[in-house]
């Protein structure tokens, strides 16, 4: 664990408490920092968040525009949540707003003292926009104190987090829409019925106006590129630079954001080229393991999806792969306790894939128990002591081709073994 993660751990709650109230008092006791940001889009959803937080950026970037972004988790630094105008907060900086957070008196939980701080270090260097990442939900979550934003928008929801915002679609999808506020338009993407009726009935009650993935706008894969049309354009652009196909509905959602924000063709087209999100079907060369996997001739993928949804998209990018390369696959996975690894696991079961499950520092759901998930959908699945126990035997097993998934805290430990792949 970073420095960092260590000081906010040893001094905040670490539970998860979905509530404005501390949150709202913290900011009051620090001057109100949320009110002092330059324009927000504020980003909610289940799936796709954080790329499509990335893609925005790249875009902004492109376009010449000094660009904060705050997301969550991180995955080997606690750095990487808080960017400002396009750096990871320095270390100097981050540890003496801490400082004046702690001093405020009364509890506040890791997240919100996480939240605090980007609001604060975001409200005192100079920028021309700030995407923020909801962290749970969207109505109780604490960057949800932004009573302003510029834009939001809503990724596509799904099931997660059952036990903070239970097992209704609608329910989940309406405690989400919780970012959309009176006159902000919200670019929404493609969502299941129920959940885009009850996102409908959340916009009519603030009238926030909406434009929406396969009404106002689609995106879709053409001829090697990626193909955007809403009601007065038609885009002929690259790819952009994520694998996997769920990455170019990311695509157009972002770039529905991009044109709400009036940013060039120009900055879209080289955005897309440019962007960049670790562990979401990174492929890994370097460090230990991609070292490893180069030896022996394999590709070596890392994704953090860690729930059903998540699960199909890792599904389909495999399939694409070994319908143009076939080579023997292999898995290795860890999840947190608390994850559908049952739905997980039957997303993946037509990949034929050999599993190897292993853990990680913190509540991980035991490598015997997730195997024993992974056989029950028709998965040969092998409990390994550590990750580089699982790659070897991979390897040993002549898997060609192995997708480390399942956890981004499985993720953040892949990119943390070594400097060079440290995200930056």
């Amino acid at each position: 664990m970073d420095p960092v993660s260590e000081r906010l751990r040893a001094r905040h709650p670490q539970r998860i408490d979905l509530s404005l109230e501390r949150m709202q008092a913290l900011c009051a006791a620090l001057g109100d920092p949320q009110h002092r940001l330059p324009p927000v889009v504020h980003v909610a959803g289940t799936n796709g968040k954080g790329s499509t937080v990335a893609m925005i950026r790249a875009i902004a970037e492109a376009a010449g525009l000094r660009v904060h972004a705050y997301t969550s988790p991180h995955l080997v630094r606690f750095n990487e949540r808080i960017r400002l105008a396009g750096n990871l907060i320095e270390d100097d900086q981050l540890n003496a707003i801490l400082d004046r957070i702690e001093a405020v008196s009364g509890e506040a939980t890791v997240f919100e003292s996480t939240t605090a701080a980007a609001f604060v270090a975001m409200a005192e260097t100079p920028a021309d926009l700030a995407i923020v990442e909801v962290g749970l939900g969207g109505v109780l979550d604490a960057t949800n104190v932004i009573e302003r934003p510029l834009l939001s928008v809503i990724a596509p929801v799904d099931y997660d987090h059952a036990e903070f915002l239970g097992t209704d679609l609608a329910g989940i999808a309406a405690e989400k829409a919780g970012v959309l506020k009176a006159g902000a338009p919200g670019v929404i993407a493609r969502q299941q019925e129920v959940a885009m009726a009850a996102i409908e009935r959340a916009a009519q009650a603030v009238h926030a106006p909406l434009t929406v993935m396969g009404v106002d706008f689609d995106a879709w894969a053409e001829r090697g590129g990626l193909v955007f049309q809403n009601q007065e354009r038609f885009l002929d652009l690259p790819s952009p630079g994520l694998a996997g196909a769920h990455q170019i509905d990311n695509a157009g959602v972002a770039i529905a954001a991009a044109l709400e924000l009036d940013l060039p063709e120009t900055a879209i087209v080289e955005g897309l080229k440019a962007v960049r999100w670790p562990a979401r079907l990174q492929r890994v060369v370097g460090g230990p393991y991609g070292e490893a996997a180069r030896a022996a001739d394999a590709e070596l993928w890392l994704d953090g999806g860690h729930n059903p949804h998540a699960g199909r998209a890792l599904a389909a990018f495999l399939a694409e792969r070994q319908a143009r390369a076939p080579r023997p696959l292999a898995l290795i996975c860890a999840m947190l306790s608390n994850k559908d690894a049952g739905g997980f696991f039957a997303a993946l079961k037509e990949t034929g894939a050999t599993v190897f499950t292993v853990g990680f520092d913190g509540t991980a759901a035991d490598p015997a128990a997730l195997a024993a998930v992974a056989r029950g959908h028709g998965l040969a699945a092998t409990p390994a002591g550590s990750v580089g126990e699982a790659l070897d035997m991979a390897l040993r097993f002549g898997a060609g081709r192995v997708a480390i998934c399942g956890s981004l805290y499985l993720a953040g430990e892949v990119l943390g073994a070594s400097r060079e792949t440290w995200p930056d």
